[in-house]
């Protein structure tokens, strides 16, 4: 009697789940248009990227010497900093379309 051979096929890979977007917004302490941008961003963010995105807020009150690393100028400026390239956008994030071409978040979702 013949037994059977079964082939057995390797594990498919596991999907690798996409990294996070890292997005760091610079503000000047609780002003309303650093609240306001924080706010659109976060928004935003739940819209397109739920669950894949890390906003770290930098106050620049509190660590002046951070602005330098990304050349901020002005405030509330949102870095994008993943995926690359780098992507910077000033203001209180209240122009949609503005932010989605900006942060390159239009084809995401």
């Amino acid at each position: 009697m013949m037994k059977s051979q079964r082939t057995s096929r390797p594990a498919a890979a596991p999907a690798r789940a996409p990294k996070p977007w890292q997005l760091r917004l610079y503000v000047t302490g609780q002003t309303l248009k650093s609240v306001t941008a924080l706010a659109n961003l976060r928004q935003m963010c739940e819209i397109r990227l739920k669950g894949r995105y890390r906003i770290t807020v930098v106050d620049l009150l509190e660590k002046p010497q951070l602005a330098k690393g990304d050349q901020i100028l002005a405030v509330p400026t949102v870095v994008r900093k993943l995926p690359r390239p780098v992507r910077t956008i000033i203001g209180d994030l209240s122009d949609t379309a503005h932010l989605l071409v900006g942060l390159d978040l239009r084809a995401t979702g």
